[in-house]
């Protein structure tokens, strides 16, 4: 029978709900060890502080044989601050990790899922993430369990230390990469290199308070790959008022999953599924077609290009 031997972090903040269904999911996978990390409650918000300690006492609901760590901050740091500061402690504490926040709530597959690729990747020094998110909405599956993407997802996922080493929160790179017209060697359509020196520009720049796209960069800056199921295995959970960027829902939220079958089906070669990055570019990065439906990316891009343009006008 399999268990899981893999540590799990845990990633959480202020709300109770959404925290208390992943948790039960990390609860019946029985990790051997748990990484919490936790940011502390805004001053200037009634009732976080509340809900942040609800937070922590369900995470501390720990009944089976299980090593815990805590990483709890008693001021609030901020999406970018605090996970990423959290992953450099959760990847100094152990070699490999899998992956959940607070909205993230995998398939049971998914455990075992990350465990054999993180066993089977462990030394390709060009993977770096595994994911449990599939963009592809639908779309059949192909003749392997998993496909190699240069766009690594984070709704549930799982890395190693030795790829954790190649992140940077503040993307010292980016200028030099930009400038070298390294971005145009990497991506060969133009509304999708327009999108990613968008976010990567507002992202070097601290306008933008996230811990993701720094992540997306060091993919591409360093050629690194990330794998993505074919079928997914993660459900966001989280849109709503409550969530700190999820807060307007897309066709994304809620996602649906599917098991993963065993054994798995191996790719036989370490190469970029080009065509299937094309179909997750289209469906999340630039695909603004959809009657009534913008997707996340894209939605953020235009408000953002929106706003420039009124900053211009008035000034």
């Amino acid at each position: 029978m399999w268990r899981l031997s893999t540590p799990v972090a845990f990633l959480v903040f202020n709300r109770p709900e959404t925290t208390e269904r992943v948790f039960e999911s990390i609860r019946a996978a029985r990790p051997p060890r748990l990484l919490v990390v936790a940011d502390g409650p805004r001053p200037d918000r009634p009732g976080e502080a509340e809900r942040c300690r609800q937070v922590r006492a369900i995470v501390e609901q720990v009944d089976w044989p299980c090593e815990v760590a805590r990483g709890y901050s008693d001021v609030n740091l901020g999406c970018r601050r605090r996970i990423s500061s959290g992953l450099d402690w959760v990847f100094r504490e152990v070699e490999e990790a899998i992956v959940l926040e607070d909205d993230c709530l995998p398939e049971p597959s998914f455990y075992r899922y990350c465990e054999e690729l993180l066993a089977r990747y462990r030394d390709h020094e060009r993977v770096m993430v595994v994911s449990g998110t599939s963009y592809d909405l639908g779309a059949r599956r192909d003749a392997y369990s998993y496909r190699f993407s240069r766009y690594p997802h984070v709704w549930g996922w799982a890395s190693w230390r030795r790829a954790w080493r190649r992140y940077d929160v503040d993307m010292d790179l980016w200028p030099a990469f930009r400038d070298g017209g390294e971005l145009d060697r990497v991506h060969d359509r133009r509304l999708v290199r327009r999108f990613w020196r968008q976010m990567f520009d507002e992202t070097h720049a601290r306008l933008n308070d996230t811990w993701d796209y720094q992540l997306a960069f060091a993919c591409q800056a360093t050629g690194g790959l990330s794998i993505t199921p074919c079928g997914n295995l993660v459900r966001n959970i989280g849109f709503g008022p409550a969530a700190t960027r999820t807060r307007r829902k897309n066709l994304f939220a809620d996602m649906p999953t599917q098991a993963m079958d065993f054994p798995l089906r191996h790719p036989p070669q370490v190469l970029r599924d080009a065509k299937a990055d094309v179909r997750t570019e289209n469906v999340q990065y630039i695909d603004h077609s959809l009657p009534g439906r913008v997707t996340q990316g894209w939605w953020k891009f235009l408000a953002r290009r929106r706003r420039r343009r009124a900053e211009r006008r008035r000034g």
